[in-house]
């Protein structure tokens, strides 16, 4: 896996990246009450809204890590935005992109870079 700044993280499925937030993330909004994600087909660039979070503590906005199309959404997270708290790094995923250089994660914060990030 890899982390950014931003408090996501990213792993590689085949040729595909997966997305979502971290446990801190999650921890810090509180118990999430809405996801709104992107449609797939949904071209993205570095830094563009993505995602909208809405916890009982606040609005958050997801910015997309990487330049790439959104491939596909976890819908379960309509029905079930509690999932990002539950189980962050597996099932509370957001969504799947194409990027179209893997090698641009390398870039990005390891496991241990990220612990130390955020102390």
């Amino acid at each position: 896996m890899k982390y950014t700044e931003e408090h996501e993280w990213l792993r590689i499925e085949d040729d595909l990246v997966v997305v979502g937030i971290t446990d801190h993330a999650s921890a810090q909004l509180g118990d999430v009450v809405f996801v709104e994600l992107p449609e797939a087909g949904t071209t993205v660039a570095k830094d563009e809204e993505i995602v909208v979070i809405e916890s009982v503590k606040a609005a958050s906005d997801i910015l997309a890590p990487l330049d790439g199309t959104v491939v596909e959404v976890n819908d379960v997270l309509a029905d079930n935005p509690g999932l990002v708290n539950e189980d962050p790094l597996g099932d509370g995923w957001f969504f799947k992109m194409k990027i179209e250089d893997l090698s641009v994660l390398d870039d990005l914060m390891d496991e241990a870079a990220y612990k130390d990030f955020i102390g």
